[in-house]
C-alpha cells in the first residue's frame, strides 16, 4: 500500500481522534445505556499504540462507509481495529456504530473489549450490562450490574430503581427475579432493593413475594409514595377492599400525597364510584388549582353525574387556559349537549373539531344530532360527504350510516348498507360485529353466528363478540349453557363492562335463577343507566314480585331512553296485566 502523505496523516489523524471521542459530523446516533447513577468524572487509560498508515486507513475506510450507509461494513472495520489496538475510544466507536447497524453480537463482542481495555469507566460497564442483557445473557450480566451497584449509595438506589426497564426485554421473568434477589442480599436495608424485588416477583407472576416485599420496601421508608401505590396496585389483583384500606391509610398520614390521592381517584373510577372519585378529585383540584388534567377528570366525572352545569363550567374553562388536547374537550362538551338534547350546542361543539382522533367520531355525532332533530336524509348524506382517509374511518362512517338507519327501525336497508360494505372488506373487524347486530334485527340467525364466529376467529380478544353470540342465544332461549359459557369469556375480557354483565343477568334470568340476574343487572344498571339494561332489570324484578321497584327502574330508563323499542315493548307486556 502507498504510504499516505504527511499532510493527509495529520488531516485523517484529527478526523479519526474527533471521531472516535464523539465530536464528528459522521458520528452514529448513541445506543441508550441504562443510566444506573451519572458517571463520575473518568479518564481513558489509553493504549501505547504508534498511529500507523494502515491504521489511518482503516479509520478512514470505517467513517466513508458509515456515511455512503454502509454502516455493517463500518462497525466490522471498527471492531477489527479495537481487537488489534486495544484502544478503548475505537472499541466503543465499534460498539456505537455496531448498534446503529442493529448489530447485537458485534457489539457486544465490541463492548467486551472496550470494558477490557477500560475497566473503571462507568459507561462501559454500563453498556457491557446492557447489551449482556439485550442479548438475554441476564445471568452474565448479573456481576456487571454488582459493580454497578457498588459504585455509591446513590447509585445503588437509582440502579435498583431502573433494573425493572432494563429487564423487561427478557421473557425469562423467573430469571430477572433471581439475578434481582441475588443483586438485592447486599442491601437488606435499601428500600429500593426491596422495590425491585417486588417489580420482578409480580412480573413472575408471584404475587405473595411482591407484595411482601413491597411492604418491606414501605417499612423501611413509610413516606414512600411509589412504595405505597404498588403495594396498593398489587393488592388490587386479589382485594379492590384491601387495595383502597391501603391507600386511606396512607393519605391519613400523608394527605397531601399528591400521587396516592390520584391513584385512589381512579381507583374510584374503575368501581364506577363516580361521586366519590370525584370528591378525591376536588381535593386535588383544591391544593392544584390550575392542573389542567385534574380540572378535566372533574369535568369528566361531573358529566357522568349528570351535573351537567358544573361540567360545562370545568371543560369550557380547559378552552380558555389552552389545554393541549382542546378536541377532546370540545368533544366532551359536545356529549354533555347531547345528554341535555340540545341538539344544535351539541352539532356546534363538533364542528369546532379540526382532523384528528376525533374527526370521524365527531362527524358521526353530527349526524346523530341531526337525526335526532328529524333530519333523518341530511343526515345520512352529511355521512356521505364525510372523507375518511382509511379502511377503518370508512367502516365507521359506514357503521355510523346503518345505525341511523336501525334507529330509524329501517333495519333491512341497515343490513343493506353494511352488507355492500362488507363485500369490499370481508374481514374488517368493526363491520363483521355491526353486520351480525343488523343479521339479527332482520331474524337472519344463521348469519348472525357465522359472523360472529369469524369475528371471534379473526379477533380472539374482542370481548363484544363473544357477548353478542351469548346475548343472542339467550334472548332467544337457545343453547343456554353454551351461551352462558360465551358471555362469562367476554367478562373474562372486559369484567367491568355493564353491557356484557347486562347479558349475564339476562342469561340467568332465562335459566330461572332469579335472584343471581338481579344481582348481576343491578350491577349493570350503577354502572350504566342504559334504557336496554333497565328493561332488562324491571322484568326480572317484577317476575320476582317487586312490582313497585320494577316501576321505578322503567321510569328512569324511560327518561334515559325515551325511544328505545325493547324498553317500551316490556313495559306494555307486564303493566298490560
Amino acid at each position: 500500500m502507498q504510504a499516505i502523505p504527511r499532510w493527509l496523516r495529520f488531516v485523517v489523524a484529527s478526523l479519526a481522534l474527533a471521531l472516535v471521542a464523539g465530536t464528528g459530523r459522521a458520528q452514529a446516533p448513541q445506543p441508550a445505556a441504562p443510566a444506573a447513577g451519572a458517571p463520575s468524572p473518568h479518564v481513558e487509560k489509553l493504549p501505547d499504540e504508534p498511529l500507523t498508515d494502515q491504521i489511518l486507513y482503516e479509520f478512514l475506510l470505517g467513517e466513508i462507509a458509515l456515511q455512503r450507509g454502509h454502516a455493517a461494513l463500518a462497525a466490522e472495520t471498527y471492531l477489527d481495529l479495537a481487537k488489534r489496538t486495544r484502544d478503548p475510544r475505537i472499541a466503543r466507536r465499534a460498539v456505537e456504530i455496531a448498534d446503529y447497524a442493529r448489530m447485537p453480537k458485534l457489539a457486544l463482542e465490541a463492548a467486551k473489549i472496550w470494558q477490557e481495555t477500560d475497566p473503571q469507566s462507568p459507561l462501559a460497564l454500563q453498556m457491557m450490562t446492557a447489551l449482556l442483557i439485550a442479548n438475554r445473557h441476564v445471568d452474565e450480566a448479573e456481576p456487571y450490574l454488582a459493580k454497578l451497584l457498588a459504585i455509591d449509595a446513590k447509585t445503588a438506589a437509582n440502579g435498583f430503581m431502573q433494573l425493572g426497564r432494563l429487564l423487561a426485554g427478557n421473557p425469562d421473568k423467573a430469571q430477572n427475579l433471581r439475578v434481582v434477589q441475588q443483586l438485592a442480599q447486599k442491601y437488606p436495608d435499601l428500600p429500593q432493593a426491596h422495590f425491585a424485588i417486588a417489580q420482578a416477583a409480580l412480573a413472575a407472576k408471584d404475587d405473595s413475594l411482591a407484595l411482601d416485599e413491597a411492604q418491606k420496601a414501605s417499612a423501611l421508608r413509610p413516606d414512600w409514595e411509589l412504595a405505597a401505590i404498588f403495594e396498593a396496585e398489587i393488592l388490587q389483583r386479589s382485594s379492590t377492599t384491601a387495595a383502597e384500606a391501603r391507600l386511606v391509610d396512607f393519605l391519613a398520614k400523608h394527605p397531601d400525597a399528591r400521587e396516592t390521592r390520584l391513584a385512589y381517584a381512579r381507583l374510584l373510577v374503575t368501581e364506577q364510584r363516580y361521586a366519590e372519585a370525584r370528591e378525591q378529585f376536588e381535593k386535588l383540584l383544591a391544593a392544584h388549582p390550575e392542573d389542567k388534567d385534574i380540572i378535566y377528570a372533574v369535568g369528566l366525572l361531573s358529566a357522568q353525574l349528570k351535573d351537567y352545569a358544573a361540567a360545562e363550567a370545568d371543560l369550557q374553562k380547559l378552552i380558555a387556559l389552552g389545554y393541549r388536547d382542546i378536541d377532546g374537550v370540545r368533544y366532551a362538551l359536545g356529549q354533555v349537549a347531547e345528554e341535555q338534547k340540545d341538539w344544535p350546542q351539541a352539532i356546534k361543539w363538533y364542528e369546532q373539531i379540526g382532523s384528528g382522533a376525533q374527526y370521524i367520531a365527531s362527524r358521526t355525532r353530527i349526524a346523530h344530532a341531526l337525526a335526532q332533530q328529524g333530519q333523518l336524509e341530511r343526515a345520512r348524506e352529511y355521512l356521505h360527504n364525510v372523507k375518511a382517509s382509511d379502511e377503518a374511518q370508512r367502516a365507521q362512517l359506514v357503521i355510523a350510516d346503518a345505525q341511523l338507519l336501525r334507529e330509524a327501525g329501517r333495519y333491512q336497508e341497515a343490513f343493506g348498507v353494511l352488507a355492500k360494505a362488507l363485500a369490499a372488506s370481508p374481514d374488517q373487524p368493526d363491520l363483521l360485529y355491526d353486520y351480525a347486530l343488523a343479521a339479527d334485527k332482520i331474524k337472519r340467525y344463521d348469519l348472525v353466528e357465522s359472523s360472529l364466529r369469524k369475528l371471534i376467529k379473526l379477533k380472539p380478544d374482542y370481548a363484544h363478540a363473544y357477548n353478542a353470540l351469548g346475548y343472542s342465544l339467550a334472548d332467544r332461549n337457545q343453547r343456554l349453557p353454551e351461551a352462558r359459557k360465551l358471555i362469562e369469556k367476554a367478562l373474562q375480557l372486559a369484567p367491568k363492562d355493564s353491557y356484557i354483565i347486562d347479558s349475564m343477568g339476562w342469561v340467568l334470568y332465562r335459566m330461572g335463577d332469579l335472584k343471581a340476574a338481579a344481582s348481576e343487572l343491578r350491577r349493570a344498571w350503577q354502572g350504566r343507566e342504559d334504557a336496554e339494561i333497565g328493561a332488562h332489570l324491571g322484568e326480572v324484578l317484577w317476575v320476582m314480585g317487586q312490582h313497585r321497584e320494577a316501576e321505578r327502574i322503567w321510569d328512569q330508563a324511560l327518561k334515559n331512553g325515551p325511544g328505545n323499542a325493547t324498553l317500551k315493548k316490556t313495559i306494555e307486556r307486564f303493566r298490560a296485566h
